[in-house]
C-alpha cells in the first residue's frame, strides 16, 4: 500500500512533542519546538490533505495548576489549550506556507459520563514534581514516573463521538489545512434532551485521532513520538522495531497501559477499516510516509 498524492492524512503530535514535561513551562520553549514541527510538516502540504491533531498533556496541567483556587473544570482548560496551541501550530505553518489555508478549531467529543475510567484515573497531565504533597494538597490522584517525580493524573474515557464533524468535512473538501482535536478533544456528556456539558476528564490523544481519521475517511493516521515505532520484546536486550504488522498480529502481543498500548489501539482501529496507521519519530515523517522509516500497521491480510 501506498499514499498517493491528495490523499488525507490525520497526523497526531504527541503532547511532548510540543512542550515536554521536563522542560521549562516557557512560551519560548513551546515556541521553539512547534516551530521544529512546523518545519517537518510544512512540506507535506503542497502534496496531502492535512488535519493535524496535538496532545495537550503538559499544558493542561500547567494551566490547572496555575488556576487551584479557581476551580476551573478540565474541559474549559483543555479548550483554552486547545486556541493556545493551535494558534501558534497555525501560525508557524503559515509562516511556512503562506498561500495555504488553515483552520484551528475547538472540538468537543462526547464520551460517557458513567465510564469506569472515572473509577481509576490513569491519564498523566502537567508537569513533573519531585514532591507529591503539592498534588495531594490539590486533591489531585498522582502516579509516580519512571524517571522520577510525580504527575496528575485524570479519568481517560474513550471517545464515542465527535461534535461538528460536518464543519471539518466541509473545511477539508475545501483543502483547508484543520488543526483541531487537541487533547483527544474537549470531553463533554450528552443529555437525554440533546443539551451537551463538560465532563472532567482528559480523552487520550490517539484514540481519538484514529476515530477522527476513521469518520473523515482518511487514507492515513499518522502518529508521531519519541520513539522509532513499535518494538517487539520491548525493554529486552533483544528488542527490534516492528516494521510492518497487523490488528491481529499485534493483538498477540502484551503492551503495557500508559506506554504504547494507546497507539497500538489507535492503529488496529484504523487498519481494520481498511487503511494505514503509521507510528514512528516526529523527525522520521517524511520515511514513515515513504515507509522506510518507524512501523506500518496494515489491514489483516495485507501481508501475505
Amino acid at each position: 500500500m501506498t499514499l498517493a498524492s491528495g490523499s488525507t492524512l490525520v497526523i497526531a503530535l504527541g503532547g511532548n512533542a510540543l512542550l515536554s514535561a521536563r522542560q521549562p513551562a516557557t512560551g519560548g520553549s513551546q515556541r521553539a519546538n512547534i516551530a521544529n514541527v512546523a518545519a517537518i510538516i510544512a512540506p507535506l502540504l503542497a502534496h496531502y490533505r492535512i488535519v493535524i491533531t496535538h496532545g495537550n498533556g503538559p499544558q493542561v496541567g500547567l494551566l490547572a495548576a496555575q488556576t487551584p483556587d479557581a476551580d476551573w473544570p478540565l474541559d474549559v482548560l483543555g479548550a483554552e489549550s486547545e486556541g493556545m496551541i493551535g494558534y501558534v501550530i497555525e501560525q508557524e505553518l503559515a509562516n511556512r506556507a503562506p498561500k495555504q489555508l488553515f483552520a484551528t478549531l475547538l472540538s468537543q467529543v462526547i464520551v460517557d459520563p458513567n465510564d469506569l475510567a472515572f473509577q481509576h484515573p490513569t491519564k498523566p497531565i502537567g508537569l513533573i514534581h519531585q514532591d507529591r504533597s503539592r498534588l495531594t494538597s490539590l486533591g489531585w490522584d498522582s502516579v509516580e514516573v519512571a524517571a522520577g517525580g510525580w504527575r496528575r493524573v485524570v479519568a481517560s474515557p474513550p471517545p464515542l463521538r465527535i461534535v461538528g464533524l460536518e464543519t471539518l468535512q466541509v473545511l477539508l473538501a475545501a483543502k483547508v489545512t484543520i488543526i483541531c482535536l487537541g487533547g483527544g478533544g474537549i470531553p463533554v456528556g450528552l443529555h437525554g434532551d440533546g443539551r451537551l456539558e463538560g465532563v472532567e476528564a482528559v480523552i487520550d490523544k490517539d484514540l481519538a485521532s484514529s476515530l477522527l481519521a476513521r469518520d473523515l475517511d482518511a487514507d492515513a493516521l499518522i502518529m508521531l513520538t519519541n520513539v522509532d515505532g513499535i518494538m517487539a520484546r520491548f525493554g529486552t536486550p533483544e528488542a527490534s522495531l516492528i516494521r510492518r504488522t497487523t490488528p491481529n498480529l499485534l493483538a498477540a502481543q502484551a503492551f503495557q497501559a500508559g506506554t504504547m498500548a494507546p497507539k497500538v489501539a489507535a492503529a488496529a482501529a484504523m487498519a481494520r477499516g481498511g487503511k494505514i496507521a503509521m507510528i514512528g519519530a516526529l523527525g522520521d515523517l517524511q520515511g514513515l510516509i515513504d515507509g522506510t522509516k518507524g512501523t506500518w500497521v496494515l489491514p489483516d491480510g495485507s501481508l501475505v
